[in-house]
């Protein structure tokens, strides 16, 4: 088996949550206490991102078992996001990487950054 034909986790990883969007959805989806978030709450917390990204991005979460996607049939319909137990297990991860953006941010910038984005178990 050649070097092309094995699994990279790097490209995995880059895969599973590369793009601009995936995170910050992540990030939104694990604030107060995991609790569901309808499309129009994560449009407007996330700002600038256009219908047709959202989308995308929730499809892709979705596909990859990251996020869960809860439809009612209701009048008007109603569709809620959650993170899945997979989603949630990405925590961790996200956590050690938001800490070593916010201490290179803090030693190469004098921007403001965001902390409200800090997830928290």
């Amino acid at each position: 088996m050649s070097d092309n034909d094995k699994l990279c986790p790097l490209k995995h990883l880059a895969n599973t949550f590369g793009g601009k969007w995936k995170l910050p959805i992540i990030c939104i989806l694990s604030c107060d206490n995991y609790s569901a978030k309808r499309y129009s709450v994560l449009k407007r917390r996330l700002g600038n991102i256009t219908n047709l990204m959202l989308a995308q991005s929730l499809r892709e979460l979705e596909s990859s078992g990251l996020v869960h996607r809860e439809q009612y049939n209701e009048i008007p319909p109603r569709v809620e996001y959650s993170l899945t137990e997979r989603g949630k297990s990405a925590l961790t991860f996200i956590n050690y990487a938001a800490e070593w953006a916010i201490k290179d941010l803090r030693e190469n910038s004098n921007q403001i950054f965001c902390s409200k984005c800090i997830i928290t178990d």
